[in-house]
């Protein structure tokens, strides 16, 4: 295991092959555990991560926004039955994750380096099991809303790619960003949100994680900041009940009013439930 080698071998290791980004790169290329533009299977990936890179039927854990891949390699340790990926668009960062699983051994992990706006090019629908946002950038002007990874925008990216009964998990230390994602949330009908809380170490779900904390976690929480959580899941059988109550009164109101033709009331009971 990686913990086992010496402390001093580790940094040195590390410090020779990541001494400079075009170093990083160059391993990148050659790591198995990488899937990056230029290389084949980056083409035909989607759909296909138990098949072409993973060789198993192991439910898929992403990360997305990995940096280094602390989540990532943490919970593959522990949980040697699921696949786990790693999302970043920075191939300096997820160099180190990719570099430790190596080592380590852990077939289980691999990494994706792409934008996270682009993640539906690369999972087919269902495919992911547990979906991790940790620790993203807060974007807390108003005209970024957009551009944070709990906006309605990237919510309904997610949404196809997971697994009925999936998990979404959120995990930061930006209040702003928590409060925000957590009223968003509790305003969709397809959403049922499983537990949260504004003082993860202070409840009883911290054992969950392992003591794994990202880069960005241990420097907040040494500051004296409180790690917010968040656990949901999208409620497919509520959506599908909204839709049908939207039908059964769009039948009524066709009966009632046979003048108006049924597209229309059909398009405004869809405006609606959107």
């Amino acid at each position: 295991m990686w913990e086992e080698v010496p402390l001093w071998s580790r940094k040195l290791i590390i410090y020779k092959m990541g001494r400079n980004k075009l170093a990083r790169f160059k391993a990148n290329e050659e790591n198995r555990n990488v899937v990056q533009e230029g290389k084949e299977i980056f083409e035909k990936i989607k759909g296909n991560w138990n098949k072409e890179q993973f060789q198993n039927d192991h439910p898929i854990v992403v990360e997305l926004a990995c940096g280094r891949g602390e989540f990532t390699v943490g919970f593959a340790r522990h949980y040697r039955e699921r696949n786990f990926i790693g999302v970043d668009i920075k191939g300096s960062r997820i160099w180190k994750g990719s570099t430790i699983a190596i080592a380590e051994g852990l077939e289980n992990v691999a990494f994706l380096r792409t934008q996270i706006e682009h993640l539906d090019k690369f999972f087919s629908e269902g495919e992911i099991s547990e979906l991790w946002i940790t620790f993203p950038d807060p974007r807390p002007r108003d005209g970024d809303e957009k551009k944070r990874l709990t906006s309605p925008r990237f919510l309904e990216l997610y949404k196809p790619m997971i697994k009925k009964d999936g998990i979404i998990n959120f995990k930061t230390d930006n209040t702003g960003l928590f409060d925000y994602t957590l009223e968003l949330l509790k305003e969709r009908e397809d959403i049922e949100i499983l537990e949260f809380t504004h003082d993860f170490y202070s409840s009883e779900m911290r054992d969950e994680h392992h003591g794994i904390k990202t880069r960005y976690e241990a420097m907040f929480s040494a500051k004296g900041e409180k790690i917010k959580y968040l656990k949901f899941k999208f409620n497919y059988q509520k959506a599908s009940e909204n839709q049908f109550r939207g039908l059964f009164v769009v039948f009524i109101f066709s009966i009632q009013f046979p003048m108006i033709p049924i597209y229309q009331l059909i398009h405004q009971s869809l405006l609606s439930q959107a």
